[in-house]
């Protein structure tokens, strides 16, 4: 499945962005696994809650980066898709 702008991701159950003091990084901890996060990655994810769909996503992030949402708004999808290919994001079902 492929997250389209109006796709509303969340982090499942078990899944937790966290900042890592050892390392002084932030991280996703996804059961039995950790994956190391840049800046993009934080900041996108810092705004994954589970009620905003990918193009507000976008736009929050275009209005921070003062650029355009639809230069953001692929690298956004882009990203997410990978993540949920490896089950740590997940939509919220449609109403």
């Amino acid at each position: 499945m492929s997250l389209t702008p109006d796709s509303v991701p969340r982090l499942p159950r078990g899944v937790r962005l966290r900042h890592d003091t050892v390392r002084n990084a932030h991280v996703l901890l996804a059961p039995e696994r950790t994956f190391d996060l840049d800046q993009n990655a934080v900041a996108v994810l810092g705004l994954v809650d589970g009620s905003r769909s990918i193009r507000a996503i976008a736009e929050a992030l275009a209005q921070q980066y003062e650029t355009d949402r639809s230069i953001i708004e692929p690298d956004v999808i882009t990203m997410l898709d990978g993540l949920l290919l490896k089950r740590v994001l997940e939509t919220v079902p449609a109403a």
